[in-house]
């Protein structure tokens, strides 16, 4: 193993020959050692967010589940305390093991962690809710002992020399940030006890709303971005790529509008939803084969209009029906979350579609300019197709929600679409007969009507009563 890890150094060392002046090639890089970046850096900031999560809501907490302050406060001290045995074992790991064995072990001690510690927010009673914490604390305290130190590894295995800086620094910074989201998030998301399953993510729907739209807002992001790159490679113009980029934003304003008054009216955020998403997995398709294929400029023109009518449509009814399944949280972190996670998911899609595509090696029709072959971009559009149906199919068969603040809103009334000040929610024998000084009312007025017509009746004759007297 020792022998393994000391050839892996030297291909990452630049190397000399016998003759003075010679040097060998630098080693190969690979764009994917973004991606592994990337992913060393996400866990790295969850890791840290799951440390301090208690922390900035400590009274809230120990109030909820009848801690003490002591015990919340251990919860952060854990992972000072194991840091200090099992972080030069989590060296070993890292020169014995090797990185990527190192990474994965993080990550799922990261993963069993937040799981154990959501555990006492279930709907079932636990007698012991400090015992999960401190479990799911002790197993992220482990996972961070790895992940903190990976960020130098990384940068010296998978990076050129003019680029280890960088990467140490975006991988190192990335623990920082996660503390800094968790005490700007934890208060924001925690007002009161009720709010504390969703700082700990136990709200299920909103976690399958989040992912698979946040997975749609990467693919829209991903297609926005590379259209030109798309349809020059197969003959097609710059300025037909900015005509269908613009057809797709105008359609997509177009459908908003029109949805949003559609479910402002019925309230039906959710069929309204996965019916979008399912006709966009549809389009996305067509626009994979139509692509590739020459002269399809009016279908392609219209299949640009329809994903934006489809797709870019449904974008504000999901934020309000973020809101919705997550109530009594706030608008801003609920709706903010999605949108955070969607821009981390179009960072991990357009890496990926840029990693599969290959240079054409038929005859080409390219009308790029930037001098090299053409792309192949047919493996990459179906790929963007296919994670469009998959994040589409989830959520269309396992979301289902309430509308918590709309229940909220409706109250004790009669019917939901009922406000207070609507006087069908007032009760006949809740109105009061007038009072006339001298004038003593007739019995009847003062007897609990049966019903509507009979107070009508009773309130006339009343009525005529005092006019008389008058």
């Amino acid at each position: 193993m020792a022998r393994t890890m000391d050839r892996l150094e030297a291909c990452n060392s630049p190397g000399t020959s016998g003759t003075p002046g010679d040097a060998l090639p630098g080693p190969r890089v690979y764009a994917r050692r973004w991606v592994f970046l990337l992913v060393v850096s996400l866990l790295s900031c969850s890791n840290a967010m799951l440390w301090l999560t208690f922390a900035p809501v400590a009274d809230t907490i120990a109030q909820h589940f009848s801690l003490s302050m002591d015990q919340i406060n251990w919860l952060s001290l854990i992972y000072l305390v194991l840091s200090i045995p099992f972080g030069m074992a989590a060296i070993w790991v890292l020169d014995s093991v090797g990185l990527r064995g190192a990474t994965i072990l993080g990550a799922w001690l990261n993963f069993s962690g937040s799981l154990l510690r959501a555990v006492p927010c279930l709907a079932v009673r636990i007698p012991s809710p400090f015992a999960f914490f401190m479990s799911g604390q002790s197993l992220c305290a482990l996972a961070q002992t790895l992940v903190i130190s990976s960020p130098a590894k990384l940068a010296a295995l998978w990076f050129p020399e003019h680029q280890r800086a960088t990467a140490n620094m975006i991988g190192t910074m990335s623990n920082p940030l996660g503390i800094l989201i968790a005490n700007v998030l934890s208060p924001a998301l925690v007002k009161k006890a009720e709010d504390i399953p969703m700082m700990l993510m136990k709200n299920k729907a909103y976690v399958i709303l989040a992912v698979c739209f946040g997975g749609g807002i990467g693919v829209f992001s991903s297609f926005s971005a590379l259209l030109e790159q798309i349809f020059c490679a197969n003959g097609y113009s710059n300025e037909f790529s900015g005509l269908c980029g613009a057809l797709f934003i105008v359609f997509g304003i177009l459908g908003a509008l029109l949805l949003g008054l559609y479910v402002d009216r019925t309230k039906h955020f959710t069929e309204a939803t996965k019916i979008g998403l399912c006709l966009t997995s549809l389009t996305f398709v067509a626009f994979a084969l139509v692509s590739q294929l020459q002269g399809q400029t009016f279908a392609l023109a219209a299949i640009c209009s329809l994903l934006g009518l489809f797709g870019f449509s449904v974008a504000p009814v999901v934020m309000e029906l973020a809101v919705e399944c997550s109530f009594p949280v706030g608008e801003g972190a609920s709706a903010g979350l999605i949108f955070v996670l969607g821009q981390a998911e179009g960072v991990l899609i357009m890496l990926l579609l840029t990693a599969v595509t290959v240079r054409r090696t038929g005859p080409s029709f390219s009308t790029c300019r930037q001098g090299e072959d053409p792309l192949d971009w047919t493996v990459s559009l179906l790929l963007l197709a296919g994670l469009c149906t998959l994040f589409t199919c989830v959520l269309v068969i396992f979301f289902n929600t309430p509308y918590r603040r709309l229940e909220a809103e409706s109250g004790g009334s009669s019917s939901p679409m009922m406000c207070a000040g609507d006087p069908r929610n007032e009760s006949p024998t809740q109105v009061a007969p007038l009072e006339t000084p001298g004038l003593t009312p007739p019995d009847d007025a003062l007897q609990e009507a049966p019903g509507p017509a009979s107070v009508s009746k009773g309130h006339s004759e009343w009525t005529e009563t005092i006019t008389r007297n008058v």
